[in-house]
């Protein structure tokens, strides 16, 4: 798949994931924070501005564990992907708000795992975009894509996942803190559903959500400094919400029993699930 960056922006190169989503596909504004840039500079990344670096330190004097969380939640990606290529014979992932590349990306600890894995990276920040070739050198056996488009539009993001998934057999389905990015009026769970219905039984979904009902009044008033400085504007929920998106999913052990949800530990405000579609 070709992708061609907009020619009038200049984008940074390096790596993050939690792209934007939204209604119409964005345009590249330095002085806006950007929560694939902030994510970067979380991870300790160059590819950041000051309006990015600002809205991260403004969250980080209430947060400050943030970046240990981040850190948290790539190695929980990482080893979920291990665990479903070695363990179920995953050989399908379709990576859904990817942000930019870092070491250790999807397609590379897949295809470490099993290199015929195919992977589809989907997110509509113009910046991600213009990272996507780079994202697409794969091993022989194996295939990466790259689609830039918004998580509500699953029509566009199954119909072009096509091209390199194969539908009948298992796909991985990665939300990796994107969801929060979805607010209640688009209906997030209904999405969830509609991606799920697409895919055949043996197939998972993989998620880590922002928790509302963890250090509840740190988190809400590091929520709300947030979403003063970014165009993307935060909705965290509670267990009981995020446990929602896995209905009718079985939902593997991630360290609180079977059927439970993870969590980051030390009172990071996230939610961690695997679920299995019977």
């Amino acid at each position: 798949m070709t992708v061609r960056p907009s020619e009038d922006q200049e984008a940074p190169r390096g790596g993050a994931r939690g792209g934007k989503v939204g209604g119409d596909l964005p345009s590249f504004h330095v002085t806006v924070a950007n929560p694939a840039r902030i994510w970067d500079y979380w991870l300790g990344g160059k590819d950041n501005f000051a309006a990015d670096r600002e809205a991260a330190q403004k969250v980080m004097q209430l947060l400050p564990w943030m970046p240990e969380a981040v850190r948290r939640c790539r190695e929980f990606l990482a080893s979920s992907i291990r665990t479903l290529a070695e363990d179920h014979g995953v050989r399908q992932f379709l990576d859904i708000g990817s942000g930019l590349p870092t070491v250790g990306n999807v397609h590379e600890v897949a295809q470490q795992a099993a290199p015929s894995s195919r992977v589809v990276y989907v997110d509509y920040d113009p910046v991600v975009a213009s990272h996507a070739r780079a994202l697409l050198a794969n091993h022989a056996e194996g295939g990466t894509a790259f689609i830039r488009a918004d998580l509500r539009d699953t029509e566009t993001i199954l119909g072009e996942a096509a091209d390199t998934l194969d539908f009948s057999h298992p796909i991985a389905i990665l939300l990796i803190n994107v969801l929060h990015f979805i607010p209640d009026a688009d209906d997030p769970h209904a999405i969830v559903s509609r991606l799920m219905d697409a895919v055949p039984p043996g197939s998972f979904l993989v998620m880590v959500h922002g928790a509302s009902d963890i250090r509840t009044d740190t988190v809400t008033e590091g929520a709300r400094r947030y979403n003063e400085l970014s165009d993307t504007p935060l909705t965290m929920r509670t267990r009981a919400q995020v446990t929602k998106f896995f209905d009718g999913l079985q939902i593997l052990d991630t360290g609180r029993g079977p059927g439970q949800l993870g969590d980051a530990g030390s009172g990071q405000p996230s939610y961690y699930g695997i679920g299995k579609k019977p």
